[in-house]
């Protein structure tokens, strides 16, 4: 075992310099080329392009800028023709408000909890099936692989029936999960596009290497546990912060699953306290705070890790 814990170490090491170097030639290459930018057209390309960007960003900008502006006005200024561009008078007692009214800490601590639960089964199920089909080489690891390309083919939509019927009644053990947070975490354990994204990512760690921990006497738990997890944490990273998004932003699902009010997610709640469908509706301007204060941790997640995120699509090769 000491060889192969020394096998490990100087090969994790070269593994690590080998993402390094591919982020940095993705990194130099760009639409347009150096040589090409020094001709009059291509300097056209670019700027064209540039411009049509600038544009695509502020345009996909604009709701967010109005919510965030109308969580600060008051309702009738929100619906005023013409719009004004910024609050006359920003309430910023509105969040405060909205905060209390929409009970907040219960509903943000269930978000909390459903999407831990949902990057637990998430990290348990892709790593151990992305390993097995990237290392152990099952028989018929086309046929999966091409089973679970079909199912990215598929809206989420189309199974949503049979798989409220599954939860409702599971099979076997005849057991409900509805009101259960387990009812939501099940159908988040497995997504056919986290466990490609890890299995492309498995396959560029070097078979030479899992074959000496073979040859050293390990077996498939401790090559998968010791060397293969180590040497993913890119990836890894970049499936937790799309699970943590998925679950954060789920809305649907939940909505069917969690009935009662307190085991419910920050989006259903957002969606009952507003009182849609009831004689009193929660003020316009509350429900934007409620939104702009939900919208926070997933943006937050992203500024904090978009360098591990871009790092992780370049090394899973996962192209924009």
């Amino acid at each position: 075992m000491a060889l192969f814990t020394q096998n490990a170490q100087s090969s994790a090491s070269r593994q690590k310099q080998r993402p390094r170097q591919r982020v940095e030639e993705s990194s130099e290459r760009t639409l347009v080329s150096p040589l090409m930018l020094k001709r009059p057209a291509g300097r056209v390309i670019y700027w064209t392009v540039f411009a049509l960007l600038l544009v695509s960003t502020l345009i996909t900008f604009g709701p967010l800028y109005w919510m965030f502006s109308s969580a600060l006005k008051p309702s009738i200024e929100i619906f005023q023709d013409p719009p004004t561009f910024w609050p006359l008078h920003p309430a910023w007692n509105n969040y405060a408000t909205a905060w209390n009214v929409l009970q907040y800490p219960l509903y943000f601590g269930n978000t909390l909890i459903l999407a831990a639960g949902a990057v637990v089964l998430q990290l348990l199920v892709s790593a151990t099936a992305a390993f097995a089909l990237s290392k152990l080489r099952p028989a018929g690891k086309g046929i999966i692989q091409f089973f679970f390309f079909s199912t990215l083919m598929v809206p989420p939509v189309v199974y949503l029936i049979p798989q409220f019927v599954n939860i409702s009644d599971l099979p076997l053990i005849h057991v409900s999960l509805i009101n259960n947070w387990a009812g939501v975490w099940l159908p988040e354990a497995a997504s056919a596009l986290n466990i490609l994204i890890l299995k492309s990512f498995f396959d560029t760690i070097p078979t030479e290497l899992t074959d000496a921990a073979r040859l050293d006497g390990a077996n498939g738990w401790q090559i998968f546990s010791r060397i293969i997890l180590p040497l993913s944490r890119p990836a890894l990273a970049v499936v937790t912060i799309f699970t943590v998004v998925a679950s954060w932003k789920d809305f649907l699902w939940p909505l069917l699953v969690l009935s009662n009010p307190d085991l419910q997610s920050l989006s259903v709640a957002i969606y009952h306290e507003a009182g849609i469908n009831s004689n009193y509706p929660l003020p316009f301007n509350y429900l934007m705070a409620g939104l702009v204060l939900a919208s926070i941790p997933p943006i937050l997640l992203f500024l904090l890790f978009q360098r591990q995120i871009i790092r992780g699509i370049n090394l899973t090769g996962l192209k924009g």
